[in-house]
């Protein structure tokens, strides 16, 4: 007789009578197994937490330290996606699929914006030991164009591995207004800033409702958490308590600030006596150059960052406080680390709106000192600080995120685990890798990585067990050659040597100059011994090589921002020229949302009015600080150009009688970087505004059609502001193909003249 269940070791007869029952065997947890907390930061630098230096208050994070291991030459890839890729494979990003941000898919194995099934996740290697997964927070591993409602789901949380997930799947998210969502479906935040939310609070809450739930069910089973803070990637957003906690603190500016950490630093054993404080980078002015208002508005930006940094610190001591009250921190191995080195994209002089980075805008920071300071933080900012501010985050290294210098890639790691851990508050200087925190999870679980997961053949991991460094008076480095490389910079670490290159966009890559560091003698990368040791940069440089071939890193690419507006392609949201809706519809994310960044587009909405009118939003994209709202009230139809806080607007009265009607807004570029909005209904143009400055990229919130769910994009109305008549169908047609990076190579030129 066949079963339908393979396997089956019992009998089945004619009867119960003449059958033995059978059941398969559990999925059982090793003795004792741990728990398993991996808390990420983002854009957190070597120096930004108080034990590594910094005067910013994370006594969460320095308690762990004291209680467990503090690493200081730990590294990661010095970019997000990529370092969460390796994270949570223990393989190299080149070789899962992620050479840099899940936005991008360049048509080459190394950049798909998604980890390649064989190499499994972490999750799915602890589920068949009987672990219940979990994440929460940003996710930034599936491309970005599945990530709307109507999927493909392949690359979200749940289809890799983890039982629940609640967060937000873009790279970075409004901390008061972020776009969640909840397992495999969107979601509305459930609080607003006005009623005291944030998303790392909120993170942290469901987080411990699942541990609390697992606990009362199955307190036999252990969990992997995986807490992925926004935090402190730009939007610098805090509770504003918490930021103005700082006020007045960073005044003295960054080179007293970054003299100031360096000798906390030496002091506490973080960087080894001897070390040189790398000198400011190119760009950085010295403090005392900068004019009033340049220094007022930097100290502000560096203020909200301080607050957001403490109040993250706060919600990691919230989960800390919640496992030891459920008596489970001591058998939970608890890391924190961030992903990449403190990040340049507030550029020289910091931000009000990180977009302007990516659109090579300017900000007027003397209008800003004078209207807009206090908004530095809040809800009506989205805010990064300067370079100079950055490389004290990176004290005392050379260089940012991206970067493959010690300031992108070097970061810091705390691992606090009781039950293994022989020497709690020790240092450890062992050279490290991101790679290397599957292997140690395993490691301490006796566990292997098997031949094949889901039907796939495995690649081999390529980090190694840290486990070795739990022992007291712990080993010298036990490492295989780690490479680097991103955006073209590119770096090799061997046995305590490391050459490196920054790469100049543009520029061959044969012509990149390499310089050579001892780095066991040389914390900081400051003394090149290229010229004095050529042929062991030569035996690095060809090591390098073997690296990247053996990891896919081939072809080098170097381009960055141009790779958010490459062309459409088939079997992607962006495959068409007209995108239509029918709603009521989900939030759609920016990546899946119509491409009308500098492109030429019509957006009609068929509409039907009541007898009583109507008014509320059409149609919403961007938020408070960049975007478009088109909106009825007040019996007029508007539609606001949000040029990061530069509105244009084109108001005209708005006659409708009751019944179906079509409502347009026509977009026409002009000139090379300015262009004409044309506002019609039924086909007869009700007028026309001349729109002074064209946006490349829309900031990164995404669509809403019939209303505006999140930070609204004007302060006209309180959103949702849904449209109260029956919006039928919204149509948006991109009228040009004209490729929207020469909007942004104009604005760029234009800023180089100033």
């Amino acid at each position: 007789m066949t079963t339908p269940e393979p396997g089956f070791a019992g009998r089945i007869g004619r009867t119960f009578a003449e059958s033995t029952p059978w059941w398969p065997e559990p999925p059982r947890p090793p003795k004792a197994a741990p728990n398993i907390v991996l808390v990420m930061l983002d854009d957190t630098g070597f120096a930004h937490f108080g034990c590594y230096g910094s005067t910013i208050a994370t006594p969460a994070i320095d308690r762990l330290a004291a209680n467990g291991l503090q690493y200081t030459g730990f590294h990661t890839t010095a970019l997000c996606s990529p370092s969460r890729a390796c994270l949570l494979t223990g393989r190299n990003h080149h070789a899962v699929g992620m050479r840099a941000v899940s936005n991008f898919d360049t048509g080459f194995p190394n950049m798909r914006g998604a980890i390649t099934p064989r190499a499994a996740t972490l999750p799915e290697l602890l589920r068949p030991h009987g672990y219940a997964t979990y994440a929460a927070g940003k996710w930034h591993l599936a491309p970005m164009h599945e990530c709307s409602a109507a999927g493909p789901h392949t690359n979200w949380p749940l289809q890799k591995g983890f039982d629940r997930f609640y967060g937000f799947l873009q790279g970075e998210a409004d901390q008061f207004a972020p776009e969640l969502t909840a397992d495999n479906h969107h979601i509305d935040p459930p609080g607003k800033y006005e009623d005291g939310y944030h998303v790392s609070e909120d993170i942290v809450d469901q987080s411990m409702g699942w541990i609390r739930d697992l606990k009362s069910v199955r307190p036999d089973r252990p969990f992997f958490l995986y807490l992925a803070f926004g935090a402190t990637h730009a939007p610098h957003q805090a509770p504003k308590e918490y930021v103005e906690r700082y006020r007045g603190k960073f005044d003295k500016g960054w080179d007293a600030a970054r003299e100031e950490w360096f000798a906390r630093q030496l002091a506490a054993g973080v960087v080894p006596p001897g070390t040189t404080l790398a000198p400011r980078n190119p760009g950085v002015a010295a403090w005392d150059e900068l004019t009033e208002n340049q220094r007022a508005f930097a100290a502000r930006l560096q203020e909200a960052f301080a607050g957001f940094l403490e109040h993250t610190d706060a919600q990691i001591g919230r989960l800390v406080t919640f496992l030891e009250g459920m008596e489970m921190l001591d058998n939970t191995i608890f890391m924190v680390m961030s992903d990449n080195g403190a990040s340049q994209e507030g550029g020289p002089y910091g931000v009000m709106d990180e977009f302007s980075f990516f659109n090579f805008m300017r900000e007027d920071i003397d209008d800003i000192v004078a209207n807009r300071l206090d908004d530095i933080g809040g809800p009506h900012s989205h805010s990064n600080y300067p370079w100079g501010w950055a490389q004290v985050g990176n004290t005392p290294l050379k260089w940012y995120k991206q970067n493959t210098y010690g300031g992108g890639v070097r970061d810091p790691l705390i691992i606090h685990y009781p039950a293994g851990i022989a020497e709690p508050g020790a240092i450890r200087d062992q050279f490290c890798h991101i790679t290397d925190i599957v292997p140690t999870v395993l490691d301490a679980l006796g566990a292997s990585l098997p031949e094949g997961v889901n039907g796939h053949q495995q690649i081999p991991l390529s980090g190694e067990s840290l486990a070795y460094t739990w022992e007291k008076a712990a080993p010298p480095t036990i490492r295989r050659p780690q490479y680097f490389e991103q955006f073209g910079h590119r770096g090799l670490w061997m046995q305590g040597w490391k050459a490196v290159t920054y790469h100049w966009k543009g520029k061959p890559f044969e012509e990149d100059a390499w310089a050579l560091y001892h780095l066991d003698a040389d914390f900081s990368e400051c003394h090149d011994l290229a010229a004095e040791h050529p042929e062991k940069l030569r035996e690095l440089v060809d090591a390098w090589w073997v690296e990247a071939g053996a990891n896919g890193v081939l072809p080098l690419d170097d381009r960055t921002t141009e790779l958010f507006g490459a062309a459409p392609r088939p079997g992607t949201p962006h495959g068409r020229a007209v995108y239509e809706y029918f709603p009521p519809i989900s939030h759609i994310p920016s990546d899946a949302a119509p491409g009308l960044g500098g492109r030429n587009w019509t957006a009609t909405f068929d509409v039907t009015v009541p007898p009583a009118g109507c008014e509320g939003v059409l149609y919403a994209r961007g938020n408070h600080n960049v975007g478009h709202s088109f909106f009825v009230k007040d019996g007029l139809l508007q539609f606001d150009y949000n040029a990061l806080g530069q509105h244009t607007r084109a108001a005209f009265p708005l006659r409708l009688a009751a019944g179906d009607h079509v409502i347009e807004a026509r977009f026409d570029r002009v000139g090379r970087a300015d262009g004409v909005l044309v506002l019609a209904v039924d086909g007869a143009e009700l007028g026309s505004v001349a729109i002074p400055v064209v946006i490349r990229m829309l900031g990164s919130t995404g669509l809403d059609i019939g209303c505006d769910r999140l930070s609204t994009v004007v302060d006209d109305y309180e959103g949702p502001f849904a449209f109260t008549g029956t919006l039928r169908r919204a149509a948006f047609r991109i009228r040009s193909e004209r490729d929207r990076a020469d909007v942004a190579v104009i604005a760029r030129s234009e800023l180089a003249k100033e």
